[in-house]
């Protein structure tokens, strides 16, 4: 699943995490079905207008399995939380049961990508000297409970020093419409993240939603803190052989 963000702002992230995946001994196939898994107008308070989307790629992921994937993989936990913990509850809220069902049984079989990667034989993966500052996503880490995983993957890259940073699982101040509907507060949470940061010294932020990375990248240009941003994808993909 590409994901909208991947899809419009950063396809790098969706082509590095076909190579990946296919390091790793997938065959990769992505249905050119799939939109928007709805997650903007939900959070919105639209629950018919994000049904209608999610249906779509609903459809698309469904036709998919059936097809002989065993797996959907997402490079985000937002968008992997909307698949398996969200869908069931909107469409359970627009009073259609046989979309619930469906969804249920999509997102039993949806991961975020570095979940499935943790399992995962992966070639040797070697990079130069790198101090890496990882950013725990919110709907990743709260609603997915991943929190070792992606780390785990990190420090499978040879050449990778994983420092700790204050504030490594709060907020970005993203939060899709809230970085929209509250401008001021949600540069507030990025510059306070920015400057714990800072005091820790990183070479590269690695993240696992292509959303957190660009705030954060974004917002640092304009406090003259400049970091540099690799999607957890782009960092094993740098790494690969």
């Amino acid at each position: 699943m590409v994901t909208c963000v991947v899809d419009l702002l950063e396809p790098e992230v969706g082509e590095a995490t076909v190579r990946v995946l296919r390091a790793a001994g997938c065959e990769v196939t992505v249905s050119l079905g799939q939109t928007c898994c709805g997650q903007p107008a939900w959070n919105a308070g639209h629950a018919a207008e994000a049904a209608q989307v999610a249906r779509t790629t609903l459809a698309a992921l469904e036709a998919e399995l059936a097809d002989g994937a065993e797996v959907v993989v997402v490079p985000s936990g937002s968008c992997t939380s909307m698949v398996r913990v969200f869908w069931p509850e909107l469409f359970d809220l627009v009073d259609d049961p046989d979309a619930v069902e469906r969804a249920r049984r999509v997102g039993a079989r949806t991961v975020e990508v570095s979940e499935f990667l943790t399992d995962r034989d992966l070639p040797a993966l070697t990079g130069p000297a790198t101090r890496v500052a990882y950013h725990h996503s919110c709907h990743m880490l709260r609603e997915l409970g991943l929190r070792a995983e992606p780390e785990g993957v990190v420090d499978r890259v040879d050449g990778a020093e994983r420092v700790g940073w204050e504030g490594d699982d709060r907020c970005c101040g993203f939060g899709g419409l809230f970085s929209v509907k509250l401008p001021e507060v949600s540069v507030a949470m990025a510059d306070e993240k920015l400057i714990a940061l800072a005091d820790a010294g990183p070479d590269v932020v690695v993240g696992c939603d292509a959303s957190c990375l660009a705030q954060l990248r974004t917002r640092s240009e304009s406090v003259g803190l400049p970091v540099r941003t690799r999607h957890l994808a782009q960092f094993l993909d740098d790494a690969l052989p």
